[in-house]
């Protein structure tokens, strides 16, 4: 039988090629999608992506959400909190590992499974170490379908922020950028691809600049 784990979920690329890894070798069952949850404006934390295009994304993977709620600007030490009590219940249930789509950040990486060694759980990395460039055309190539959610300004201009995550986007990357934008230069959400069942249905409103970022408010079309 496959090892049941959880998938931590951004809802970006990263989270969708994990998810397509894990399902390709079949050595591990994902329970759930494990998602940070800002209380206060019902979004996906950091990515800025509305909590009803969240459950449209597990509604068509077929997978149920476990959501980790925090408040807005929340400390380091309330983000552990709840993070924690949310493992630990999935810990009792008998989920011992737990999925990430990080690619080379060490220091990343060391904080996850520090964090879950303290509570006898284990991370998995099935991308880790991949090349980058590589693995941005991968996602391409595959027919996943993505559009830019976030964009820090310090390394990317506001006309990326809403772009569709494609060769045009990836050809128009300044030098530096990561393709992949694992040094959070940039932030995707994917509506398609062929681990869903459907496509989630878009439309983009405006962008805005909240806390630092540039935000594609994306909306589910009616």
């Amino acid at each position: 039988m496959p090892q049941p784990l959880l998938l931590s979920w951004s809802g970006g690329k990263d989270s969708a090629l994990a998810l397509q890894e894990l399902n390709a070798t079949g050595a591990r069952e994902v329970k759930a999608l494990l998602t940070t949850v800002t209380a206060e404006f019902y979004r996906i934390s950091m990515h800025g992506v509305r909590r009803r295009l969240l459950q449209e994304q597990a509604s068509s993977l077929g997978l149920p959400l476990e959501e980790v709620w925090i408040p807005s600007n929340s400390s380091n030490e309330v983000y552990e909190t709840e993070m924690r009590k949310a493992l630990m219940k999935c810990r009792d249930q008998g989920v011992e590992e737990v999925a990430f789509g990080d690619l080379f950040l060490q220091d990343i990486r060391r904080y996850r499974e520090e964090r879950l060694g303290q509570i006898g759980m284990q991370g998995l990395f099935p991308l880790w170490g991949r090349d980058t460039g590589e693995l941005a055309r991968e996602f391409i190539e595959l027919g996943f379908r993505a559009v830019v959610c976030c964009v820090d300004p310090r390394t990317l201009g506001e006309r990326f922020c809403g772009m569709e995550y494609d060769g045009s986007f990836l050809e128009s990357l300044p030098s530096g950028v990561d393709p992949c934008g694992e040094n959070g230069e940039f932030h995707t959400f994917v509506y398609a691809g062929p681990i869903f069942k459907n496509e989630i249905q878009l439309t983009k409103g405006s962008i805005v600049n909240r806390g630092g970022f540039y935000f594609a408010d994306l909306l589910l079309r009616t």
